[in-house]
This record gives structure tokens, sequence and C-alpha cells, in this order.
């Protein structure tokens, strides 16, 4: 396919521009950046350029779309169109805030909302996704121990099986990042835990259920280990999918959360955006949410709170408002019943495809996923040459996106599916044939697997190369 600029011949135009009335004005050199180069083509070849471009992206609209712990379902269009509302549209968040008090209104209503939702005490909207999220909850833990004088929690706790974002966001906090291993369940080893926590200990990070899709059932004896040992316990939101209605973090005993309110609210993200994760808190962390808060007055009015112990803002202005009016309408829409039906669904979606390829693909033995489950193919690899990446990319020929590979790292040869509880039946009794094929074939003609995708414009990039030195323009 040409790209625009090899479709373009001087002379053709999209528009044509009347004839100035006014006096020209010519700009100095050094005022200009000099020919904007842009390609010369007609109107219906630029439609129909990227419109042919459009078809060939895939989505949750195109296709099934299991991409591990990134919850990438379906998503009522509704949503998008509560969104598109003028009156929350066509404002500016510099705007007095008697003006805007609708748009108030619908924030404040969504922070009561997720915290009867998370068991939460207080919350922030700013953070403009989950790893900006996990920054902000880390940069609250310190601010804690500081203001208790305890400045030698300097370490932060984190199991091997976690996002990658946990010791990243740490790091960038200033933490040190100590790993704790898992046990022979795929949970946290309490023993070696033990002896990991003391007075340098700042918090233990950890997601509920766990990136290998199972719930931490030692949640309430590792919460006592931590807290004993005067540390706080942070909850990474990515996961909520699955327990929404069912388990609250802050039942669990968590002090500090976050949610990727883009994942499981209803904000279509794919290619990195938009995203929101709103971090909440106990009432011990409240005095240092960033400013502002909003507060309902006893007028049933809603203003901004500023707080002198707040760590200051977090992000440009409030955050990202159309994410938060989608995740509102999402949860209004649902109700308490339909929340927790949604995460009922998303676990059944989940174990329902695990037992239709379990004897095929091992996963963790004698237990229940929850919302997602990973698959190890290293017995395949070891008997064919076929690896992880090859079924991925043969599913690609199938009409199916992918689903997370190699992760979490302490399983060889990963897969991680999500199947989500918006896909149906006859969508997973097709996966399931799928990856049962899939599986044959590498035993009959490894080969094939090695060359897939045959169906796309690239096959296979050299994606270490691809990530490391990215080509982004023309």
């Amino acid at each position: 396919m040409e790209t625009i600029f090899e479709k373009s011949k001087k002379g053709k135009r999209c528009s044509s521009i009347k004839p100035l009335r006014v006096p020209t004005h010519t700009i100095k050199n050094k005022y200009t950046r000099g020919d904007l180069n842009l390609p010369e083509v007609a109107e219906i070849d630029l439609v129909r350029h990227y419109t042919a471009l459009s078809n060939r992206a895939f989505g949750v609209d195109t296709g099934f779309y299991p991409l591990g712990s990134c919850t990438m379902k379906y998503n009522p269009k509704l949503n998008d169109e509560a969104a598109n509302l003028p009156g929350f549209t066509q404002i500016h968040p510099s705007q007095e805030v008697e003006t805007v008090q609708g748009c108030m209104e619908a924030m404040y209503m969504l922070s009561e909302q997720l915290m009867e939702i998370t068991g939460m005490d207080g919350i922030s909207l700013q953070p403009s996704s989950g790893a900006h999220g996990e920054y902000l909850g880390l940069l609250l833990i310190d601010a804690y121990h500081k203001s208790r004088k305890q400045t030698g929690r300097t370490k932060i706790l984190i199991p091997d099986s976690a996002h990658g974002t946990n010791p990243a966001s740490a790091a960038m906090a200033g933490f040190e990042v100590v790993v704790v291993p898992s046990n022979a369940d795929k949970g946290v080893d309490i023993d070696a835990l033990k002896a990991l926590v003391g007075n340098d200990t700042a918090a233990l990070m950890l997601t509920n259920p766990t990136t290998l899709g199972l719930f931490e059932k030692n949640i309430k004896e590792i919460g006592k280990i931590v807290h004993d040992a005067g540390g706080l316990l942070y909850y990474d939101g990515a996961n909520l999918n699955a327990i929404m209605g069912i388990a609250r973090p802050g039942d669990m005993g968590f002090d500090v959360i976050h949610l990727n309110i883009h994942k499981t609210f209803s904000t279509p993200h794919g290619g990195g955006g938009p995203g929101s994760g709103p971090v909440g808190v106990k009432t011990a962390l409240f005095p240092f949410l960033p400013n502002p808060s909003i507060i309902k007055t006893k007028r049933s009015e809603f203003e901004f709170k500023f707080l002198e112990s707040s760590i200051g803002k977090i992000g440009a202005y409030y955050g990202n408002f159309g994410v938060y009016i989608k995740a509102l309408a999402y949860i209004l829409t649902l109700g308490g019943d339909g929340l927790k039906e949604s995460s009922v669904m998303a676990v059944t979606n989940a174990n329902y495809l695990k037992k239709g390829i379990a004897d095929l693909y091992p996963t963790e033995k004698g237990r229940h996923c929850m919302h997602e489950f990973v698959v190890s193919l290293e017995d395949l690899k070891a008997k064919t040459g076929v690896s992880a990446m090859d079924i991925a990319k043969a599913m690609i020929d199938r009409g199916m996106h992918p689903p997370t590979m190699y992760f979490p790292l302490i399983v060889h040869e990963a897969l991680m599916i999500e199947p989500t509880e918006t896909e149906s039946k006859d969508t997973l009794d097709n996966a399931i044939k799928v990856l049962r094929e899939l599986y044959e074939l590498a035993l009959s003609n490894p080969q094939a697997l090695k060359n897939a995708p045959a169906t796309t414009v690239i096959s296979r990039p050299d994606e270490a190369l691809a990530a490391r030195q990215p080509k982004v323009r023309g």
C-alpha cells in the first residue's frame, strides 16, 4: 500500500481557497519552519487512503481481543454518547466553579461510587493512567511515613508475579524495590514475606486477583504481617474487573489503591489511551491527596477544597474528564447488581475457556482462575520448537488478537488470556476450537506456525529493533 506521500502529485488539491481580499503580509523567515511538505492529493484519494488504513486496524469492535490483564472488552456506545453531551464538552477547566456545577457533581458522584465499590474513604481522580496512579499512591505512602517521622521506610515489597509498572513506579518515587518470591501455589510466600518486612518497609504492592488470575487466599494474613511491621498495603487495581460487587480491597486491608477505570469502567483504550487511574485511600492518608478535592456544601453545591498537607498536584487540571463520564454512565447503567454480574461473567468466561483447552495448554492445576489465566507452552516448545509467540502469531490469521505473551515472567513460554465478560459463548467456543487446532498443527507442521501470520501486511518484524529504534515517520 502506498503512503499518502507516495500518492502525492503536484497540483492536486482537496479544496480550493478563494483569492485574498486583504493585503498580504510576509512573515519573516526566522519565525517560520519552512516548507510544510504536505502531500498533494484529491479529496477522494485522501478519504480512500485513510479508510483503507482504518480497515487494517484490529480492535474489540472487530473481533476477539483476549489481551490478558488489560480488559479489552466491548464498551457500550451509550457511554461515549454521554461523554459527548455539549454540557460536558463545551466547557473549559478554568471556568468559575459556579458555571460548571454539573460537571463537578459528576466528578463527585463518580468519586462516591468508586469509594463504595472499593471500600475506600477518599479518592483523587487526577492521575491519567494506572501507572500514574501507582506513582501517586507511592508518593502518598512516602508522605504518610514522613509525617510520622519514619524516614527510614525506604523499601517497597513487590511479588515476583507483579505488573512491570509496579517496580518502575516504586523506583521513580525514590524507593528501593525488594522482590517477594511466590510459593508453590503461585501466591505470596508467607515465610519469605515475614523475613523481608521490617522497620525499613514502606509498603507491599499487590494485585488481587494476581497477574496469574488467581485470588490471593492469604490476603488477610499478608496484610497483618505488613501492618504489624508498620508498613502499608497498596492495591494495584488492574484486575478489579474480577471482583466488583463481590469483594472490596478496603475490606481486605488495603490502605491505598489505584483503579484503571479505562479498563474496568468502559473506555476504549487501545493504542495507549485515553486512560484514568484514580487513587483511593483510607482515612489516615486522606490529608495528603492531591489538591484540589471536590466537596459538597450544605447548600448542595460543589466546591474545590485545598489542603495544606497535600502533596500538591499530580496532573494538569483535574484529570481526563471524558473518561470519568464514561465510567459514571457505565456504573449508573449497570447498578450494583449489574457490576457484580459483570464480574461473575468475567470469571465464568475465563474458566470456561480455560477448561476447554486445559488438556493441551497447561495452567495452574487444581484451582479455578478469576477473570484471566496463564498457560505455559514450555513443553510444546520442547517437543516441536513451536513457541508461545508462534501460537500467538497464528491466532492473527484466524481473526483473533493475540493474548499477552511472555508475562508474567515466572511462567515460561506464557500466554495470558482474558476473555472478558462481554464475549459470547459462540466466540469462546470458536477460540477453543482455534487454539486446539493450532496445538495439533504444531505437532504435525510446526513450520506453518513459524511462518505465521500470513494474512498481515508485515509478518514477523524484528520486535526488539522496533521497540528500540521505532520508525515513526516515512
